[in-house]
This record gives C-alpha cells, sequence and structure tokens, in this order.
C-alpha cells in the first residue's frame, strides 16, 4: 500500500516564541533579553493581572495601538498570573543580570568622574564580572561595552526558552507582538526547539519537499496526545513551483513592508523577509511560494522587529546561501550584533558589510547568463533610531549589469550633505526605495526596557524612530537624479498589524507627505508610487 506523501500547507503559520512571549532580535542576545523580560514582558503582564479590564478596553481604542497592553479582552489572567511566575522560576539569571545592568550604569554614574576606572571593575555586580569593559567616551561620559560573544556562552544564554508556536490561519488578524504573550490552546502545536535546531530546517523544508508522516512525526518529536493537531497542518496537495526568473534585465517584486525580491539571471537578493501566509483575501499579495526554491543573498537593512522578522527568516533559512548585515557598534546594549544573533539561532553564512564596503557577485553565477555581473555596496543611514549610539543600520546600492536600485529603508535625509557624499561615489541610481514614517514612535516606545534612568517625557517625544518627510525624501530622489521613486515600508498592509500596530488615514502627516513626494515627482516626470501589498516591475529589458 503505497504512503502518502506530506507537505506543510501554505497557511501554517509558525511563530517564534521566547518562553510564551513573539520572539524578536532583542530576546535573544542575553543582555538585551534580560532587560526586555524585567521591563517590558513582567510590567505588562503585572499591570494586565490587576487591571484586565483597562487593557481590554485600551486595545479597542485606535489612539492607543501599540501600546502596552495585553489583547485578551480581559480574560485568562489566571494564565498570564502562571506565566509571569513560570518565568521567574526558569529564568532567575535574567533577572539577576538585568539588575546588575541597572547596578552597573548607577555605579558609573556616581563613581566614573574622569580618573581611572580601574578600581570600579571590583566593584562591577558579580554577574558581569569578565563580561563587561569599562570605558570613558573622549568628553569623560562613562559607558560599558559587552562581550557578547563570551555572554552567548555563559549560563545567561539558555536556548530553551525557545520554541515554535504552530496553527493554521485564515485571516491577517493576530495580537501585537511587544504586548501579547502567546498562549497555548487545542488548536495549536507548541514545537519546543530551540531556533537552530534541524528540525526547524526540517519543518519547513516541507512546504516543497513531502515526507512520510512517520518521518514527519518522528523528526519533529510529536508527542501522541497532539498527533490529531499536527497532522491537520499537513496535505498531499504539492505547491505550485516558482522558476527562477529567467527575462531580461532586472525584475524586483514588492512584497509588502520592506520586503523587496530582486532577481536577474543567476542571481536572487532578498531584502527584509517579511512574507504573508496564503490564505483567502481581499487584498492580493506575494506568498512563500513566489519565492524560488535557493535565495543567493538575503540583506537586511536595520535590526527593528519590522526588518529582522525571525518568523520568516527561519522558514527561509534552509534555502538561504548567505545573510548580509550591518556590523554592530561593538557590545553596545542598545546595538546588539545582528551577525551574533543570526549565527546563535543557526544561519551559518553571515557576512558584515560596513559602510562603503562593496560585495560583487561571483563571476561563476552568471556563467552562460544575460547578465555578467553585480554588486552590493553598503551605504550609511542616518535617523530613525532616537539618537541612540547604533551602527547596525545600512542602505543597499544593487547593481546589476547597467541596472541600480536603492533601498534606503527608513533612512532619515536629515543631514542632505551625506547623500551629496554618497552620490559623488556611487553616482546616479535609476530607482529609489525610500520609507516616509516621518512621524515615528517614542524613544521609549522600543527602547524603553533598555534604559536604567527615566528619560524626561519631552525628550521621550522630541526623539523619535522618524523616517524621512516630503522635503527629505525629494531631495534624495533629486540628488540621485532617479527615474523612479517608491515609497515602502509604511505598515499598511493588512498582514502586518502584529508587528506594526499603525493605522493611517489621508489626514496622517505619513501619507500626507508622501504624497506630496509623488506629486512632486509627477511634475518632474520621475515615476512615483506608494507601494502596498505587491508590485512587478522589469527594468532594463
Amino acid at each position: 500500500m503505497p504512503v502518502d506523501l506530506l507537505y506543510l500547507r501554505p497557511n501554517v503559520q509558525a511563530e517564534p516564541v521566547f518562553d510564551q512571549w513573539y520572539a524578536w532580535s532583542h530576546l535573544i542576545p542575553p543582555a538585551p533579553a534580560a532587560r526586555n523580560v524585567t521591563e517590558r514582558h513582567f510590567k505588562i503582564m503585572d499591570s494586565y493581572v490587576h487591571a484586565p479590564q483597562v487593557h481590554a478596553n485600551a486595545v479597542k481604542n485606535p489612539r492607543l495601538l501599540g501600546g502596552p497592553f495585553i489583547d485578551l479582552d480581559g480574560k485568562r489572567t489566571d494564565e498570564i498570573g502562571s506565566l509571569k511566575d513560570e518565568t521567574r522560576s526558569r529564568r532567575p539569571q535574567l533577572i539577576e543580570l538585568s539588575s546588575a545592568i541597572s547596578s552597573l550604569d548607577e555605579l558609573l554614574r556616581a563613581k566614573a568622574k574622569g580618573f581611572s576606572l580601574a578600581d570600579l571593575y571590583e566593584k562591577t555586580p558579580a554577574a558581569l564580572k569578565g563580561y563587561v569593559e569599562l570605558a570613558y567616551d573622549l568628553n569623560n561620559n562613562p559607558r560599558f561595552r559587552l562581550l557578547e560573544p563570551l555572554l552567548y556562552k555563559s549560563r545567561f544564554y539558555d536556548p530553551s526558552a525557545q520554541g515554535m508556536m504552530l496553527s493554521l490561519t485564515a485571516g491577517d488578524e493576530r495580537p501585537f507582538v511587544l504586548s501579547t504573550p502567546r498562549l497555548p490552546s487545542r488548536t495549536v502545536l507548541q514545537l519546543r526547539r530551540p531556533f537552530a535546531d534541524q528540525a526547524i530546517d526540517d519543518l519547513f523544508s516541507l512546504k516543497t519537499t513531502p515526507r512520510p508522516w512517520t518521518a514527519i512525526r518522528d523528526a519533529l518529536d510529536i508527542p501522541e496526545e497532539s498527533e490529531a493537531t499536527a497532522r491537520s497542518f499537513f496535505t498531499t496537495e504539492p505547491p505550485p513551483t516558482c522558476a527562477p526568473y529567467s527575462g531580461p534585465g532586472v525584475r524586483w517584486r514588492y512584497f509588502g513592508h520592506a520586503c523587496v525580491l530582486v532577481e536577474a539571471r543567476g542571481v536572487s537578493i532578498l531584502f527584509d523577509p517579511l512574507l504573508s501566509y496564503e490564505y483567502d483575501s481581499k487584498t492580493p499579495r506575494y506568498t512563500y511560494k513566489e519565492l524560488p526554491e535557493s535565495i543567493d543573498y538575503v540583506a537586511i537593512t536595520h535590526n527593528h522587529q519590522d526588518h529582522v522578522v525571525f518568523e520568516t527568516l527561519l522558514q527561509l533559512r534552509h534555502k538561504v546561501k548567505c545573510v548580509i548585515v550591518p556590523p554592530s557598534g561593538g557590545g553596545e546594549l542598545q546595538d546588539p550584533s545582528l551577525k551574533l544573533i543570526l549565527r546563535q539561532i543557526g544561519f551559518t553564512n553571515v557576512i558584515e558589510l560596513d559602510e562603503m564596503e562593496n560585495l560583487a557577485f561571483e563571476n561563476a553565477a552568471f556563467k552562460n547568463a544575460a547578465v555578467k555581473g553585480g554588486s552590493i555596496t553598503a551605504l550609511p543611514f542616518l535617523g530613525e533610531h532616537s539618537d541612540l549610539g547604533i551602527r547596525c543600520k545600512t542602505a543597499y546600492l544593487v547593481r546589476i549589469g547597467d541596472n541600480s536600485l536603492l533601498f534606503a529603508a527608513d533612512s532619515c535625509n536629515m543631514e542632505p550633505g551625506l547623500y551629496k557624499h554618497i552620490h559623488d561615489e556611487v553616482g546616479d541610481v535609476d530607482a529609489v526605495f525610500l520609507g516616509m514614517e516621518c512621524e515615528g514612535a517614542p524613544l521609549s516606545w522600543l527602547y524603553g526596557p533598555l534604559l536604567t534612568k527615566p528619560i524626561e517625557r519631552g525628550m521621550d517625544e522630541s526623539r523619535r524612530l522618524n523616517g524621512s518627510n516630503f522635503k527629505q525624501a525629494a531631495d534624495l530622489v533629486r540628488r540621485f537624479n532617479s527615474r523612479s521613486a517608491y515609497v515602502y515600508a509604511m505598515g499598511q498592509e493588512p498582514w502586518l498589524g502584529y508587528l506594526m500596530s499603525l493605522k493611517y488615514n489621508e489626514q496622517s502627516r505619513q501619507i500626507i507627505e508622501s504624497n506630496l513626494l509623488i506629486e512632486e515627482c509627477g511634475r518632474n516626470g520621475v515615476i512615483c508610487e506608494r507601494l502596498f501589498a505587491r508590485k512587478e516591475v522589469v527594468i532594463g529589458a
């Protein structure tokens, strides 16, 4: 009797979790993870247990979108309380590390007055001894540098906190990831495996390569009581295949937000991967099935939760040859190394590309192809990080043959002189992709848990995660003499609410400013569009 070969269904939602909280890049490195556990997770859970109805009302208020409110309709308070208690029991080392970071900051503020720091090593909290370097900047302001590679080898890094929550989805709505933990249910399969586990690749390769149920069950170690739920995630129906682009010139496809696939004969580059699942929807979109079987390069512009999306990255890991990332500042709490993060969760070929560095495509990739060569160049990126000292951000210039595309992501053109210098070096660009979320969230929204000293409200409100406004965007497009310009990374696709929690209307400043850019470009004969959902363009054909 023939054995059925099974594929993973295209609407299996696979949420990566860290102790039941949606996993993002600040929950992998031990120090940022410790601060997020104690200063975000515990505070939100405490608040919900004590005032669940306040949370239930807040999540229905559009003005409070993205706030620290659990979206469980005021229910399941016992489970939230239990999760808080279990986390305290399971992660005492992270609580200790978070407290040590606060104590070290306080020590430096009180004792580091410009004189030698040698004696302060003795007073450094025990949890951080041997894991930090103390230093001054040139104005005698004290700071500490985390020795990240050692922290990953320490008791503070425990991959047992990691896992996947699998379920079938039929729509775009999900609770916001930074404020609502993911609780178990009878329709959810919890896969308790570290992200680096080979079982993760085995699971997602089933999207295109089928296996018998017994092999799947054994590889994923599915318990008997969960077999019925798990079995419903698979089908005998093969998915459609997607051949690599083999036409003339260069094709780019917009998958939503900042996710763009660039293809030419012999090369594929995917920027800031963030994909929707496959299900009936009024909003047409590209999904995983529109990706080629193999992806040469994944390029990540910066380390924010909507650009480094483990949920997508882990599903693609088995088909990605190389990941390109910007370097970090080298041990700053707010700027953890993205290369170390990705290597820690199982990506083996990760390359840091520093500002103005160039990665040329290997000639062998273009053998017998119409396009003979190309390159990816990392360019400086200002703004969108609340004036924090963060180096892990870059724009990318892609050249393939005679075609050039600039992916500037959320870069804010607050200093036009920067792009003058860049243009002097790289010349004109055919197409520019630029985010225009010109009124972003305040500093504390994303980075609040890392602060060890309260920030004044006025300071917090002034230091926002801002991208370019109309004037800044128009200057950038003119500077590069671009024939086309595309506004992207605006967070308006319906499947992005769980990551972005943004809803604009025609009166929103972000829409007004991007409309002005579209009008200005039209007057100047430049193609300009605010991208939404999906788009395909072929250039240089």
